[in-house]
């Protein structure tokens, strides 16, 4: 495996856990200044690089680099195509306004902004809602294609990306989820385009991460 690249919060987990361990989740929240849920992805990354382990109802407890636990080894062996969610998708002529109600209505932080066929224009989050909201516009009239991340400018993930590397893209780039994507295959002006088949989210990494340790 090629070396992790770790983000400087990720360190301090670490160290953390190495002087404290075992130390429950909530606890390396609290030397952190942060809420549990805002170190869920990072833990979970670090569980899965086999720098640290965890035991239900013990907690985090220091590995080292050089060690791979039994759920690291599990995590490497998974692709994205074993765990996707269905995809959350708006088209590009939508409002605002109803983009907003879709979002609120399915729960999630992202929409996936899609073209006929379902191919991949853009992603609206929350944060994009809630600007455009703050700015009183017309939300009604306003179409969410005004307001998205288009593409290029957008995080993707493949059926056959690990989850390891799908979720280093997550932490790194700081984002919610990443569509999954695959070449179009029908015939037309759509070929070969990035069609939107599945999401790949924090509770995705979440999930995976509880099933490992109840599996233990």
């Amino acid at each position: 495996m090629a070396a992790i690249q770790l983000t400087e919060r990720q360190k301090e987990i670490i160290l953390i856990v190495k002087e404290n361990g075992p130390i429950t989740g909530e606890n390396v929240a609290q030397h952190l200044n942060l809420s549990r849920a805002a170190l869920r992805a990072d833990l979970t990354i670090l569980v899965m690089a086999g720098l640290i382990d965890a035991k239900p109802r013990v907690g985090y407890f220091y590995v080292g680099d050089n060690s791979r636990t039994i759920i690291s080894e599990k995590v490497m062996e998974m692709k994205v195509k074993d765990c996707k969610s269905r995809p959350i998708v708006e088209r590009e002529e939508a409002s605002v306004y109803d983009t907003i109600v879709k979002m609120f209505i399915s729960d999630v932080g992202t929409l996936f902004i899609v073209s006929q066929g379902g191919i991949l224009q853009g992603v609206v989050s929350r944060k994009d809602l809630l600007k455009v909201t703050l700015g009183q516009g017309d939300l009604q009239s306003m179409p969410v294609n005004v307001i998205m991340t288009r593409m290029p400018n957008i995080i993707t993930t493949t059926l056959d990306e690990s989850i390891y590397e799908a979720t280093k893209k997550i932490i790194e780039h700081q984002i919610d989820g990443l569509p999954v994507v695959r070449p179009c295959e029908a015939e037309g002006p759509n070929f070969g385009l990035p069609e939107v088949i599945g999401r790949f989210t924090k509770t995705n990494i979440t999930r995976i991460f509880l099933e490992l340790l109840e599996g233990d």
